[in-house]
């Protein structure tokens, strides 16, 4: 049988504010299972609710909620072994998506599917990330 264990966030987490939109829409921003760590698909909304306009920061801000999810589970980027990112505009998104995701993914890289996509949870998103991590062993 598989130990399976969900994320429950800091009420007071400094990139996510608090767990009100988990449990608004009823999922756990990571999912640990045989060993995988499953992060849910995360945007570019920051801890007050805003959205960034700019399609870049929007990208930054939705690889930072990853990074503090691996970080809340002791993990970094090097641990990601799949990235899936959703583009409502994959061909004017793609060049700002690369220099960002550089920031944050240097080595060690990750398998990475693109997908192109109608629409996000609400209008003014422009991508969602998804990934995959699995934790190396000590």
């Amino acid at each position: 049988m598989s130990k399976i264990e969900r994320l429950r966030l800091p009420e007071d987490d400094a990139t996510f504010g608090s767990n009100r939109i988990f449990d608004l829409f009823q999922y756990s921003p990571a999912v640990t299972a045989n060993g995988l760590v499953f992060i849910a698909g995360q945007i570019g909304l920051r801890a007050d609710g805003t959205i960034p306009e700019s399609p870049k920061e929007q990208i930054d801000v939705a690889f930072k909620r990853i990074s503090a999810v691996l970080n809340h589970l002791g993990l970094d980027f090097t641990d990601v072994v799949e990235l899936v990112s959703y583009h409502t505009d994959v061909v004017n998104q793609l060049a700002d998506f690369r220099a960002v995701k550089e920031q944050y993914i240097r080595s060690d890289f990750p398998a990475w599917t693109i997908l192109g996509v109608a629409a996000l949870a609400r209008p003014e998103l422009i991508v969602e990330i998804k990934v995959v991590a699995a934790p190396r062993q000590a």
